[in-house]
């Protein structure tokens, strides 16, 4: 965004379903992965009954499926994706290598679909999608870096996940995404403070 010749840079804000879904059913199976994104708020942990072998595999293909799912461009599966049943089109894994996970999938299907569904209208409905404040969030922030370093900010791109996790914060969850809770992003002075490192290091 920008003149002619100037440097751009590309913000895309949302609470992406598919994203919901995989943290839902992060909660729900008991994976631990990434350790440091809290967990959603309101969704109670559910006990986890495997032997450690089973979870560390469990574990291994979650992590593949949340690395598709946060940034698909960059982590293509090498097999076709199939559609896993129950979940409409939120929600493909790897025709091969996942078998332990879609068979953990079955049975969440419907809550999962609604947990996703309406975190997603909360969202749409809280953050005034389309009224031109997202942009003016970020380039305020930008505008205030530049400030500071007396130069243009580098082009640069940044996904940004705003998700109704149980603590307030922004994350790393792929090379070019972030996490920020719904909170957070609803908070003008607080959102401000916490994007800068973030702009920082991008620009």
């Amino acid at each position: 965004m920008g003149a002619a010749g100037a440097p751009e840079w590309l913000i895309r804000e949302d609470a992406g379903q598919p994203v919901l879904l995989a943290l839902y059913l992060r909660q729900v199976l008991g994976i631990r992965s990434p350790d440091e994104l809290p967990h959603l708020r309101g969704i109670p942990p559910r006990p986890v009954e495997r032997d450690e072998d089973a979870q560390a595999v469990l574990e291994r293909q979650w992590r593949e499926y949340w690395a598709m799912t946060v940034e698909p461009q960059a982590h293509p599966s090498p097999v076709p994706l199939d559609l896993v049943d129950e979940y409409d089109t939120l929600l493909a894994l790897p025709v091969e290598g996942f078998d332990e996970l879609r068979a953990e999938l079955s049975g969440h299907g419907s809550e999962a679909l609604a947990f996703a569904q309406s975190a997603h209208a909360r969202y749409r409905r809280d953050g005034h999608v389309g009224s031109g404040s997202a942009y003016r969030a970020y380039a305020s922030a930008i505008a205030e870096y530049e400030r500071q370093i007396g130069r243009r900010a580098h082009s640069f791109e940044l996904n940004v996940q705003v998700l109704p996790l149980a603590q307030r914060g922004v994350w790393w969850i792929g090379s070019l995404t972030i996490a920020v809770t719904d909170s957070l992003r609803g908070d003008v002075v607080a959102f401000d403070a916490a994007i800068h490192p973030i702009i920082a290091e991008l620009a």
